[in-house]
């Protein structure tokens, strides 16, 4: 089989790592984010931060709270670097999400946003619950036994 060219498009702007830690992640979906010419700008230099954002279904409309995306200095206009903005998803995707959110108690946290193949800017937005402690020392304790495991394995052979 043919080899699969890295896509010279794709590229991941923000990652949110502590999400996983933080939440159990139960189902994922990516939207399209609305954005100004200065703030894509301001991601394709890479600085933004999604570390403690999250979305939230407000009047039938899916917005992404918190993020960062820092002010491009060579624009003529700039923008808000922590303003609302507007996710785009479809209809029947918003009815699952105001489902989750509000009748199962589930929690919208942004995973990754990234420049697709297409070179359109999108977020993967995680349908979550949050953790508990004792759950948290879970995951931490089932990682380190995989780390402790491989290395065994390595020292091993």
């Amino acid at each position: 089989m043919a080899q699969k060219k890295s896509d010279p498009n794709y590229k991941i702007i923000a990652e949110n790592r502590r999400a996983r830690y933080d939440y159990a992640i139960e189902d994922d979906l990516e939207c399209g984010i609305m954005l100004t010419g200065s703030e894509v700008k301001s991601l394709r230099i890479g600085q933004s931060n999604i570390a403690e954002s999250y979305a939230a279904v407000e009047e039938g409309e899916l917005w992404l709270v918190n993020s960062y995306i820092a002010p491009y200095d060579r624009a003529m206009f700039g923008h808000e670097p922590r303003a609302r903005r507007k996710l785009l998803v479809s209809k029947k995707e918003m009815a699952g999400l105001w489902k989750s959110t509000q009748r199962e108690g589930m929690t919208l946290v942004p995973l990754v946003m990234y420049f697709n193949h297409r070179g359109m800017a999108k977020i993967k937005i995680g349908v979550a619950k949050g953790k508990k402690n004792h759950d948290k020392r879970a995951t931490e304790a089932k990682r380190d036994w995989g780390r402790q495991k491989q290395r065994l394995l390595k020292e091993h052979h």
